[in-house]
């Protein structure tokens, strides 16, 4: 029974295969056929409105991303002529300095040697002046005991003159003393 029923089971779908085939209609005529065509066709003329709107905003993105590259690498630039002219200054800031510091040096150091020099050439002069004082303090020292020796002297030969001698002969020795003066001065 079940090979006669799977025999007619069969049967009958050869002959539904068989009235579809001489019912089939061509592939243009089934709608579905035309709604697959018409969705690839809008589909595809949307997309290449849509797919140029986005490519335009990309191209106008990617020109801002590029002019902005433009700018930073301009300001990249100028801030790097920028350090440059800088340090340029800082280095020559530095050696103006270095050279201020050893002028400065230099000029102290004569300065220091020239204050050596006229405080020797004073220090010289004051010596010469105080030796100088010194002679004519021991010349006049010199004079006054000269003065004080011949005054204690002539005051002795008096005293002993004219106790002791004549007038005849005070006379005599005065004259001669006058006479001895001039050599005994020099």
């Amino acid at each position: 029974m079940i090979s006669v029923a799977y025999a007619q089971a069969a049967t009958d779908a050869a002959t539904a295969a068989t009235a579809a085939a001489t019912h089939a209609e061509p592939f243009y005529a089934n709608p579905a056929f035309w709604v697959g065509v018409s969705f690839v066709l809008v589909v595809g003329f949307a997309f290449k409105p849509l797919m140029a709107a986005v490519g335009a905003a990309l191209d106008t993105r990617a020109a801002k991303i590029k002019a902005r590259l433009d700018e930073a690498t301009r300001l990249r630039e100028e801030a790097q002529e920028m350090l440059a002219t800088y340090q340029r200054k800082q280095r020559d800031a530095m050696r103006e300095a270095e050279e201020i510091i050893a002028h400065a040096k230099t000029e102290a150091e004569r300065l220091s040697q020239q204050a050596a020099r006229d405080l020797e050439a004073q220090l010289k002069r004051r010596e010469e002046q105080a030796m100088e004082r010194i002679a004519q303090a021991e010349a006049q020292a010199m004079r006054e005991v000269k003065n004080l020796a011949v005054d204690v002297a002539v005051a002795a030969a008096r005293n002993v003159m004219g106790h002791d001698m004549s007038a005849s002969q005070s006379g005599s020795l005065l004259e001669k003393s006058i006479a001895d003066l001039p050599q005994k001065l020099h």
